[in-house]
């Protein structure tokens, strides 16, 4: 949760920054795109070594140290050139974050099931991100939004204190000699879940660059947005993502995994395809607080989900390098939907067609969740376990 407090803030609202140095929407998304890629080689070096019986708390210690370079970077960058070197210094440190704090997770639950642990993660995560976002929103309306990289770095320090007197779990390590796994056997079935949080990643990845953008550059009917009313819809929505993110959490760790799947990707698909409606109205900013409602429900729908299908369908000894192929498909998202949105938005001057096409990605979606159903059944049984997920 403390390390989400700085993060809420300079992921949704870097963009605004720099649109303040009157940078454009493709400048902007090359930045966050660039930090996709240099996240690449993070997860992959985190989530190899991991499987390796590596202590999570490593990967964690070593973002936070570049994360800190990275928001003093940030802080003090007017020039294009200082922006993307920040950007890909925050991407490396994204990388080697997540696969660790994710295997943390199941790893800390152990022996009990992790769909529960990963809810109340999820929970922690929108707390902190929440957070950091609405006092980003107060930095913006007092005309100091660049605050949010020097409270990204006392989060930081905080987390790096806690790492050394409290270390995170280790993997048991597993002998060469010892693996078994062929990866032909555990990859095919996972592709359908990577695939698909690919889709549903780009939500959030738009809602940190795209959507600030559109808000205060105005739509083809909606007048552009004040940065600071821009700023509160945003963090009113992550507050909401609070509010619903561990009761949603509980009720589908017990219901299959392709129901939560499936509400997720309609909730997303709904909440996109407002968006696209409120440029062509005058009061659209109305439509924008009504569409982050089931962008809300989305996120707290997939992120808990998403996590425990990974961890179910993937045996022990590749789970961190499963994690890594996961979070790759944050990156992946973040690194396409940035440069994408930045070209909608630079070439249509609004936001219609950007939503449009994101809404009609996650109904194109959906045949992929019965795929994802039919493999956690097989995997269930083959694990000798009750098919029938969260049953008593």
């Amino acid at each position: 949760m403390v390390a989400s407090i700085g993060a809420g803030g300079v992921l949704y609202l870097t963009p605004m920054v720099f649109h303040n140095d009157a940078f454009t929407a493709s400048e902007v998304g090359l930045g966050l795109a660039l930090g996709a890629v240099a996240g690449t080689v993070g997860r992959f070096a985190s989530g190899a070594l991991l499987d390796r019986g590596l202590r999570c708390s490593l990967p964690v210690l070593l973002a936070a140290l570049l994360a800190m370079v990275a928001d003093a970077l940030l802080f003090g960058a007017h020039q294009v050139g200082d922006y993307l070197l920040g950007q890909l210094l925050f991407g490396a440190a994204v990388g080697l974050y997540w696969p660790a704090m994710e295997l943390a997770v199941s790893l800390s639950c152990q022996p009990l099931p992790s769909a529960r642990g990963y809810a109340l993660a999820r929970t922690a995560d929108a707390l902190g991100i929440a957070l950091g976002a609405l006092i980003g929103a107060g930095l913006a309306l007092n005309g100091q939004l660049r605050g949010i990289y020097l409270v990204d770095i006392c989060g930081l320090v905080v987390v790096v204190t806690l790492l050394l007197g409290n270390p995170l779990a280790a993997p048991a390590p597993v002998a060469p000699e010892g693996r078994q796994s062929d990866w032909r056997q555990w990859l095919p079935p996972l592709l359908p879940m990577l695939t698909l949080t690919v889709v549903a990643t780009a939500i959030p990845a738009l809602m940190q660059s795209a959507l600030p953008l559109d808000l205060v550059r105005g739509g083809l009917q909606r007048p552009a947005l004040p940065q600071g009313t821009g700023a509160l819809l945003i963090g009113g929505q992550l507050g909401l993502l609070l509010l619903i993110q561990w009761p949603v959490g509980q009720f589908l760790a017990k219901k299959p995994l392709k129901l939560g799947l499936t509400i997720s990707l309609l909730s997303f698909g709904l909440g996109c395809g407002l968006l696209a409606l409120s440029a062509l109205v005058a009061d659209g900013a109305v439509l924008v607080a009504l569409a982050l409602l089931p962008v809300a429900l989305g996120e707290a729908a997939f992120l808990p989900i998403a996590t425990e299908a990974v961890v179910e369908l993937t045996p022990t000894d590749h789970q961190g390098l499963a994690m890594a192929l996961f979070s790759q498909c944050f990156a992946l998202s973040s690194f396409a939907a940035p440069l994408l949105a930045g070209w909608f938005l630079d070439h249509h001057h609004h936001g219609l067609w950007l939503w449009l096409a994101t809404a009609l990605a996650c109904l194109l979606g959906l045949p992929l969740v019965a795929q994802i159903g039919r493999y956690q059944q097989q995997q269930r049984l083959l694990s000798g376990l009750n098919p029938a997920r969260g049953a008593p």
